[in-house]
């Protein structure tokens, strides 16, 4: 047991101290300007990332901004489980999440991207189209990148091979940029 729990804390830690402080920067960097241009920030993710990005519509779009002051426009495009096995079923499954940016993406826009792998073709296919209209990706990634890499504005990837190891990092990347923003929203 304490072995298990050992080996998992070595891993996660060792995750989080080789973070890349400029790609952090970068993530940042784009959601202050998603801002200050009233962009909206869109995110994404299958299974356990799905849930992830949820969770960070609920953090961001609550805590990163005081109540004083206007919030960022952040949605899940996870959320909605009856549009997503319309478009799954009906059009393609690959196509569920670019279809949704269709609808609603626009210039400037951010897409935040997780996965494990980073080659899922949902998500690959999210990037190209938020790329072909002039938005921007950040993508957090395991298994030491993927394609949703390519072309991104900022990424954050690790070479962990656990789903959950990953999950968690994913996780505590997107709360320490809440705690970003509740502790610098002056720069808004």
């Amino acid at each position: 047991m304490q072995a298990l729990l050992d080996a998992y804390r070595k891993e996660l830690i060792g995750a989080i101290e080789s973070l890349d402080t400029a790609e952090f920067a970068k993530f940042i960097d784009l959601l202050v300007g998603a801002y200050r241009s009233d962009n909206q920030v869109f995110i994404v993710g299958n299974g356990g990332s799905a849930g992830t990005a949820n969770h960070f519509v609920c953090d961001f779009g609550k805590n990163a901004v005081p109540w004083d002051k206007r919030r960022f426009r952040i949605h899940s495009l996870c959320d909605n489980v009856e549009v997503i096995t319309a478009l799954g079923n009906d059009i393609v499954f690959d196509q569920i999440f670019r279809f949704q940016l269709g609808n609603q993406m626009r210039p400037g826009d951010v897409l935040i991207v997780l996965s494990a792998s980073g080659n899922s073709p949902d998500l690959v296919e999210a990037c190209t189209y938020a790329k072909s209209i002039g938005g921007h990706i950040v993508a957090l990634s395991g298994f030491g990148g993927g394609k949703i890499c390519d072309g991104a504005d900022a990424v954050l990837t690790t070479d962990l091979r656990s789903y959950e190891r990953i999950e968690d990092l994913h996780m505590m990347i997107l709360h320490m940029v809440v705690c970003w923003f509740k502790e610098n929203n002056g720069t808004l």
